[in-house]
C-alpha cells in the first residue's frame, strides 16, 4: 500500500495517508498573538483544510491529541473545540500540558479515516 504525503516540507509533511487512515502532523496557529481560544479556532480551521486535501473531514476524526502550553487555559481551548466539533461524531481526545515553541499556546494532531 502506498503512502501519500500531503504538503511535504523540509522537516515533515502536513499529513500522511496510508490506506484509509489520515495522520496529521501537529497543527499550530499562524498568529501567535491570539489568545488560547483564537489560536485554537485558527488551528481547527487549518485541520479542516488539511483533512479536506486528504479527502476527509472532522466527522471522520478517530482521535485527537491537544498539547497546551498552559493547561489552566483548558476551558478556552474547550470552548473553541466544542463550537467546531461534530457532536454526532466525537473522537477520542487527550489534552495535556506541554512545552511548546515560543508564543504557541496550543498544538493539535489528529488521526482520521477517509
Amino acid at each position: 500500500m502506498d503512502i501519500q504525503r500531503i504538503n511535504p516540507r523540509q522537516w515533515n509533511c502536513s499529513a500522511a495517508v496510508h490506506g484509509n487512515l489520515v495522520f496529521l502532523s501537529g497543527v499550530v496557529a499562524d498568529d501567535k498573538s491570539l489568545p488560547m481560544k483564537g489560536q485554537t479556532e485558527q488551528v481547527l480551521r487549518r485541520i479542516d483544510q488539511v483533512l479536506a486535501s486528504a479527502g476527509s473531514d472532522k466527522s471522520r476524526i478517530l482521535s485527537a491529541t491537544v498539547y497546551m502550553a498552559d493547561a489552566a487555559l483548558n476551558d478556552e481551548m474547550n470552548e473553541a473545540g466544542m463550537a467546531w466539533g461534530d457532536r454526532a461524531n466525537l473522537p477520542t481526545r487527550t489534552a495535556v500540558g506541554a512545552a511548546l515553541t515560543p508564543k504557541t499556546l496550543v498544538e493539535i494532531t489528529v488521526c482520521a479515516v477517509r
